[in-house]
C-alpha cells in the first residue's frame, strides 16, 4: 500500500493556458498514421462552406494512440450510462438544406 508521500510524488501536475482551454469546435476528425505515428486532424466543417481549414492536429505514438483509444471507449461507456445511448451520426437524418440555402430550380 502507498503511502501518502509516495502518492504525491507520484501526481502530475497539468497547467493549461486560457487560450487552449477555450477549445476548438471539431465535427470532423481525419485519421492518418505512418509507422511510427498516428496524425489526428479535427476539422469544423460547416454547411454550405466549400473550404475548411484543420483547427488542431494531434500527434500519437502508436502506444499512445491505442491508449486513447482506450480511454475514450471507457468514457463513452461511462456517459451512455448516465446519459443514455449517443445516437450514431449515420442514423440521424438531416435536412438537404441544413445551414445552407435553400435549393432552387
Amino acid at each position: 500500500m502507498e503511502s501518502q508521500n509516495q502518492q504525491q510524488q507520484n501526481q502530475l501536475n497539468i497547467e493549461i493556458s486560457e487560450e487552449v482551454a477555450e477549445g476548438s469546435y471539431a465535427n470532423l476528425a481525419i485519421i492518418t498514421h505512418s509507422h511510427a505515428e498516428f496524425v489526428i486532424d479535427f476539422v469544423n466543417v460547416m454547411p454550405g462552406t466549400p473550404k475548411s481549414k484543420v483547427k488542431s492536429r494531434l500527434i500519437l505514438t502508436p502506444q499512445h494512440a491505442k491508449r486513447f483509444m482506450k480511454a475514450l471507449t471507457e468514457n463513452i461507456k461511462r456517459f451512455e450510462a448516465a446519459n443514455g445511448p449517443i445516437q450514431d451520426i449515420e442514423e440521424i437524418q438531416l435536412p438537404m438544406n441544413f445551414g445552407g440555402p435553400t435549393a432552387q430550380a
